[in-house]
């Protein structure tokens, strides 16, 4: 056997062996089943430490953009007009969120932690300065105490309502932005406080919420079930709430958005629960992007979530009481948060009815400033980038016995919205990057047997046509020189004359025409011819 041969065959051996190994391993996914077994355990709380710290402290910086409506026509809306607001800001502020208390329960199953949040201001970020900067807006303690009146008796409405115009409590207050936003003395608050200890004579819409957390938490590690990593376990040892007129309405459901688990499906909705809206949130798959160069599914709030009751029955429980409900758009959060009736929606009442938008001059809502959204990477499950938005507004209305309110129309009037974004940092899209980059070769491994095997294929198949090529033109070459011999042999042959005499050339006097001599010559030999 030649050596052209043994490298044929050896090429076809070859060939088949990884063919064979690539299909059998593509078909069974033994390498993707294996990557996908080693990140679920890797994106464990208990398993992996550089996660575990992750978790703990968040690296990618959170800022918290806060705007506010000012209000330009107050007397205009007294006298049953339509309100005129301008949207000043963003002051932004970092916002630190270490987790705190961190202890594992159960065999490591699931995790107790304390999240407090905490805000430096950021002035290169903002646009003007917090503590400076005048704000007009609904005087948010006035509205408190007269809804809070409003299931009592008339007479005593009218008591309160001279009471508080004798110390000079508005509709309207003025005040700087810092003073809204992180607190001050509220001059009819502070009457009360005096009768009624308990009640707190300081407002801010903010107020003992820098260096607080939302509550006690216990999530699932995702040790028994990686599907459940980061999931919310309980809340203020609470596994279901109470506030909402049904039990569906009443669940915690999923993480507190700042983790979810690995492998994404683009089929499936994530749940968050916002301690801050008193209720669960669904989001759903929307397109793929990009960020920093790491694949990302953007999932974000369907327009069902706020829908009303009318065009979405499953929203019936979160209409408090049962039957009074809002439009599309809006949920009303006052069952949890005392005190003022407070509404909630997303900037601008995006994706809320039209009546709510038209109501008040100034708000032009849009997908792209007002959409909260999460990008996702869908291998680890990691947040890439999130913009969490929502609108603080107040059900102001009419109240007998305060003759101030007796021109207005009901309004869901709008006071602020914040903008919370985060986006990964350059060192973790770094490594990100690096680690999806393993997985994807590892995991298609198989693949590349396959593509080695396919290219070893065409090589065999050029080798077998080449070596019989090869063949036919040795055999053709040998019957060419085989021919080509035995007619040089022809073409060499020597005539010998056998007599010297000419041949006599017939003449006119030659009567006697005798034929040319059979046999002049003979072709023997290619020697010399001999005399006789």
């Amino acid at each position: 056997m030649t050596r052209r041969s043994c490298a044929i065959y050896a090429t076809g051996i070859l060939c088949a062996h990884l063919l064979i190994v690539g299909i059998a391993l593509v078909v069974a996914q033994v390498f993707q089943t294996m990557i996908y077994n080693r990140l679920k355990k890797e994106l464990t709380l208990t398993e992996a430490s550089r996660v575990f710290e992750s978790w703990k402290n968040p690296p990618p910086p959170v800022y918290m953009e806060y705007y506010f409506f000012n209000v330009t026509n107050p007397e205009v809306f007294l006298a049953g007009g339509k309100a005129a607001v301008t949207q000043i800001g963003p002051y932004t502020y970092r916002e630190y969120r270490p987790r705190e208390n961190v202890t594992f329960l159960e065999n490591g199953t699931k995790v107790y932690a304390l999240n407090p949040k905490s805000f430096v201001f950021v002035p290169e970020k903002s646009r003007g300065n917090p503590e400076v900067d005048i704000l007009r807006t609904v005087n948010i303690p006035a509205v408190a105490v007269m809804n809070e009146l409003n299931s009592y008796s008339f007479l005593l409405r009218t008591f309160v309502s001279m009471w508080m115009n004798s110390i000079g409590v508005e509709i309207f207050m003025t005040r700087t932005v810092h003073e809204v936003l992180w607190g001050f003395k509220d001059p009819l608050l502070s009457k009360i406080h005096a009768m009624k200890p308990e009640v707190d004579e300081m407002f801010g819409l903010m107020w003992k919420k820098n260096g607080t957390d939302e509550g006690e938490f216990v999530f699932l590690t995702g040790e028994r079930d990686y599907m459940e990593y980061g999931r919310i376990d309980t809340w203020n040892g609470l596994t279901e709430m109470s506030w909402w007129s049904s039990n569906q309405s009443n669940m915690i459901n999923g993480t507190d958005g700042s983790v979810f688990h690995p492998l994404l499906s683009r089929k499936e909705l994530l749940y968050i629960f916002a301690a801050d809206l008193c209720r669960s949130i669904h989001l759903g798959y929307v397109e793929d992007v990009e960020v920093k160069g790491i694949p990302a599914y953007r999932f974000a709030p369907p327009h069902d979530v706020l829908q009303s009751p009318k065009e979405n029955p499953t929203n019936a429980g979160f209409c408090v009481p049962a039957g009074d409900c809002l439009g599309t758009g809006v949920l009303k959060v006052s069952v949890c948060r005392e005190g003022a009736p407070i509404v909630v929606s997303f900037p601008h009442f995006y994706q809320a009815d039209a009546m709510y938008v038209n109501a008040v001059e100034g708000l032009s809502p849009n997908k792209e400033e007002h959409e909260t959204y999460l990008d996702l990477n869908p291998t680890t499950g990691v947040p890439i980038r999130a913009c969490k938005r929502a609108q603080l507004n107040i059900i102001l209305n009419r109240v007998p016995g305060f003759p101030k309110t007796k021109h207005l129309n009901v309004t869901i009037f709008p006071i602020m919205f914040v903008n919370e974004t985060a986006t990964i940092d350059d060192d973790s899209a770094t490594q990100m990057r690096t680690l999806l980059l393993i997985v994807t070769l590892v995991s298609n491994f198989p693949l590349l047997i396959v593509g080695m095997g396919a290219i070893l294929l065409v090589v065999f198949v050029l080798l077998v046509c080449r070596s019989r090529q090869k063949k036919n033109e040795v055999k053709r070459i040998d019957f060419t020189e085989a021919f080509h011999s035995f007619t040089t042999a022809k073409d060499e042959t020597a005539y010998t004359q056998v007599s010297d005499k000419p041949e006599v050339e017939p003449s006119e006097n030659n009567h006697t025409n005798q034929p040319m001599r059979n046999g002049s010559y003979i072709a023997m030999s290619p020697v010399e011819a001999q005399k006789c």
